[in-house]
């Protein structure tokens, strides 16, 4: 009870914006185009883009999972490339085809609440995955976001040391369309307010590491670049962008960045000292829970004992979720992380181009 009276404090704020009156009762299991209805259960997964963690990790590890637990049913796998018209679409099709459940990831949390109601009403269960879009989704699967953002904070203060009483840090967040930006933006600043002063602080875009080189660039025109004593990024793809705005200014040594993800590119940078943390979520265990929830409501079995909390959305209370705890990742812990997970070999971190740096790190077979 304790567990998920926490997980609804987590993201109660998320229901605030609506107000109680908007906010909705999560659903059980429901009868209507229902599972064996027309034969094999249905089940469509739609990803928000291809990047590499979502086509190397997650859409194998689900579409691998579903199977296991129900050889028979039918899985079709769709990516919307960043674009939020385009998951549109491929909702609205999906309902067309009458799945039976989605599991969906959304381009953006607001903007897909019409999809998921249009969804209910054609009986198909939906399971939020990674971002808890609005709308009377029936269940969630994510990492705790507050501890991703309490761990970044940790991190970055730890390698500021006494810097973080007479530099300035900036904030490149997430996008604004993701409700797991502000939850990660929460946890950090509980750590980092009154700790640290921020001189620049930016919503990126899409999460678009473009966005977020130019976003960096403004900072250290705005700044100046002896003023920047670290960065607090979202994630492992804002902080690419992040360090070659660092390097076109010629800025050396690089300041400490955070990062989240794993992403393989991100770990040879914390090898290499060009990134100094990044948060490892474990997709299996997500892709795990994500299937065996939508295995379930496909086959008309309610979520009872497979979820450990409760939250809200701004649309909808008491959805039943699954929040898993992230890991954080520094270079002294890349060998009992992400490698010990089984997401990278020492072999695939260590390139010709990293051979030296993992040499240092103690990185070796």
């Amino acid at each position: 009870m304790r567990a998920r009276l926490r997980g609804a404090a987590v993201l109660a704020g998320l229901c605030l914006v609506a107000g109680p009156v908007a906010c909705g009762e999560a659903g059980g299991a429901r009868t209507g185009g229902g599972a064996g209805s027309h034969g094999a259960p249905r089940i469509g997964v739609l990803l928000p883009d291809n990047t590499s963690r979502f086509y190397h990790f997650d859409k194998p590890l689900i579409d691998k999972k579903i199977h296991q637990l129900c050889p028979e049913c039918q899985v079709e796998i769709v990516s919307a490339q960043h674009d939020v018209a385009t998951q549109q679409q491929q909702m609205d099709a999906m309902i067309t085809k009458q799945a039976d459940v989605l599991i969906l990831d959304a381009t953006d949390s607001k903007s897909l609440r019409t999809p998921v109601e249009n969804a209910r009403r054609a009986g198909i269960e939906v399971v939020s995955y990674d971002r808890l879009v609005e709308g009377p989704v029936s269940g969630y699967v994510s990492f705790d976001g507050a501890k991703v953002g309490r761990l970044q904070g940790e991190a970055l203060l730890k390698a500021l040391g006494p810097k973080a009483r007479t530099g300035e840090i900036v904030m490149m967040n997430g996008a604004t369309t993701d409700p797991n930006s502000a939850w990660f933006k929460q946890g950090a600043l509980a750590v980092l307010r009154g700790k640290v002063r921020i001189g620049k602080a930016y919503s990126t875009a899409g999460w678009r590491p473009e966005a977020a080189n130019a976003n960096m660039s403004a900072a250290i025109s705005a700044l100046g670049a002896d003023r920047i004593a670290g960065v607090y990024s979202a994630n492992d793809g804002l902080a690419s962008g992040i360090v070659a705005a660092l390097k076109a200014a010629k800025i050396t040594p690089l300041p400490p960045i955070t990062g989240q993800d794993a992403e393989l590119s991100a770990v040879q940078r914390i090898v290499a000292g060009e990134q100094y943390m990044t948060v490892l979520k474990p997709f299996k265990p997500e892709t795990d829970a994500a299937a065996t929830m939508a295995v379930a409501l496909a086959r008309g079995k309610k979520l009872d004992g497979l979820t450990t909390h409760h939250v809200n959305s701004p649309t909808t209370r008491g959805i039943p979720a699954v929040l898993l705890t992230p890991v954080p990742v520094t270079a002294d812990h890349i060998k009992d992380t992400v490698v010990a997970h089984g997401m990278y070999t020492i072999d695939q971190i260590c390139t010709p181009k990293y051979a030296a740096a993992c040499a240092r790190a103690g990185l070796t077979r």
